[in-house]
């Protein structure tokens, strides 16, 4: 087996999951071709089978990390005999480089529990301003009136 200790940046795969044993996680990492302009364009990403046993990296992966995000990470790869096995990466120091955009959600309806007094502002799902409702009992109305125009 050949060992390195390298950083890398990579996207996150999929998410997280937590390791065999307390304070440890594991993900899979995309690792880009160095330099798309010289390489073929069907030459696949590098996917690394990354782990920590530090409990501080496991816990921000547990917690904040999501499919998407670019991370840079340090540690000791280790490829194995297989050249076609993924290589795996035993992760000592992570750094979140950009986080993942937030997913758009369409067609979300918020339902607030309890009582909500006073104006209440309404969007379109799209972001865009409707207005003011005087109260929750007043929402669709005002998108009814929006919708036709005459707001």
């Amino acid at each position: 087996m050949d060992t390195k200790h390298l950083a890398i940046d990579g996207y996150v795969d999929a998410t997280p999951a937590p390791g065999t044993s307390w304070g440890t996680a594991n993900f899979d990492l995309i690792h880009p071709s160095a330099d798309a302009d010289q390489v073929a364009p069907e030459a696949p990403d590098t996917i690394y089978a990354c782990s920590t046993t530090d409990p501080r990296i496991a816990d921000v992966l547990l917690h904040e990390i999501q499919p998407g995000d670019l991370l840079r990470v340090t540690g000791i790869v280790v490829q194995p005999d297989d050249p076609t096995a993924p290589a795996h990466f035993a992760v000592d120091a992570l750094e979140v480089l950009e986080a993942a955009p937030a997913p758009v959600l369409y067609g979300l309806v918020l339902v607030a529990l309890g009582e909500l007094r006073g104006p209440v502002p309404v969007f379109t799902a799209s972001g865009h301003w409707v207005g003011e409702a005087a109260g929750p009992d007043a929402i669709s109305d005002l998108i009814d009136a929006w919708e036709n125009g005459s707001t």
